[in-house]
């Protein structure tokens, strides 16, 4: 009977050591966003929008029986493939974290994702990397977007402008992997729709004078030029240069252009233009608004996108039981879509709470997560317009 008492003792103390390392384990998750560089101005709400969601998960103390996250940052540049990858290895050697949250922009996500995150086996999903390339690149079924695709991106800016009665454009892309596969995405958009595009012509960031540039793209003409740039860099140094020549008055905007910088730039002088950004439904957006209470701009772009990749992640690793990659890559196709009970941003503990007990969620989050193909959102996108020096909503796509 002591024996047996003796064994039953041990097994108590044993199972609570085991409570007690999943109480105090420590998940990390690497946030790597472009801190510096062309969208400067964007990332620190989108990292704000990640860390949410996981600042909510830690305070349910619900995640594999109490875990904690935490998110460790990163810099990636948006536009150094090698700072980027060299940043995503200290990440994963040196942090340890578990997954990523990022990148941002298309180029240096497709080299962490080659270079860091299939080597090491580590899930990441992106908010913002939209290049159509990324579709089919070999991910080893590791990587993952909150983000649409530019494929889907050029049709909408092609029904945007056209019932506008916008039918010839000029367009100037960023001389990397997102502005040239959306400005190819665009152009066969437009043109089987029966526009005409004058120009298609790069610009490279970093550049005091864009006034060559914008000689080229006015002496091809068009009713619009199309700036598929980025708001920090090149894209507003071409507004700048077409405004003061007077070669454009009015110009459309994709999403690397939306932000509170365009309207802080330009004012009144970009009225009449348009543009479009990812973002979901008016009542996805004003409860997401709601759950952030102003802690952050929650409408800035990609910032929903954010908190529901990071969202992603830990609700597969619920699903899954475990914070290893290898374990939960499988669960986030499953935690995303159908069939399941919907889960809203700011139901992550509820979430982990169906989870637990072996039940199925489809997780709605911010943006109406929907995720196809590869592993990409279908995506809705905001239209926007610019009056009397304001940007303003001008309908959903």
């Amino acid at each position: 009977m002591k024996h047996l008492l003796l064994g039953s003792a041990a097994l108590i103390s044993l199972a609570g050591a085991a409570m007690a390392g999943s109480h105090s384990e420590d998940i990390k998750i690497g946030v790597i966003l472009g801190y510096t560089g062309p969208i400067e101005s964007l990332t620190p709400q989108m990292a704000d929008g990640a860390e949410l969601a996981m600042k909510e998960v830690t305070d349910s103390g619900k995640l594999m029986g109490g875990a904690k996250v935490t998110p460790v940052r990163a810099d990636s540049t948006c536009v150094d493939a090698g700072a980027a990858t060299a940043a995503a290895e200290r990440l994963v050697t040196a942090d340890g974290v578990k997954a990523i949250m990022g990148a941002d922009c298309s180029g240096v996500t497709g080299a962490i994702l080659q270079n860091v995150a299939r080597p090491n086996g580590i899930v990441m999903i992106s908010p913002s990397a939209t290049s159509p390339a990324l579709s089919t690149a070999e991910d080893d079924g590791l990587f993952f977007r909150t983000s649409p695709s530019d494929a889907r991106q050029g049709v909408v800016m092609t029904e945007v402008l056209m019932e506008a009665g916008i039918n010839e454009v000029a367009v100037t892309y960023t001389n990397n992997d997102y502005g040239k596969g959306l400005a190819d995405s665009f152009q066969a958009a437009f043109e089987a729709a029966g526009g005409s595009v004058t120009i298609s012509a790069a610009h490279e960031d970093g550049k005091a004078d864009y006034s060559a540039e914008v000689g080229a793209l006015a002496s091809a003409g068009g009713d619009r030029l199309v700036v598929a740039g980025y708001v920090d860099q090149g894209g507003s140094g071409i507004v700048r240069a077409a405004l003061d020549s007077g070669a454009f008055d009015t110009f459309h905007f994709p999403d690397g252009m939306i932000s509170d910088k365009l309207v802080e730039n330009f004012g009144s002088e970009i009225d009449g233009s348009s543009g479009q950004h990812p973002s979901p439904s008016d009542e996805l957006a004003t409860r997401f608004t709601d759950l952030v209470g102003g802690a952050f701009d929650a409408t800035s772009p990609f910032v929903p996108e954010s908190y529901d990749a990071a969202a992603l992640i830990m609700l597969a690793m619920q699903a899954a039981g475990s914070s290893d990659s290898a374990d939960f890559a499988g669960k986030i196709m499953d935690v995303a879509n159908a069939p399941g009970e919907p889960i809203q941003s700011g139901e992550l503990a509820k979430a982990l709470e169906i989870l637990a007990d072996g039940g199925d969620i489809d997780y709605v989050g911010a943006t109406g997560v929907e995720l196809i193909g590869p592993g990409e959102a279908a995506g809705t996108y905001r239209v926007v317009g610019f009056e009397n020096g304001e940007e303003v909503t001008a309908g959903r796509k």
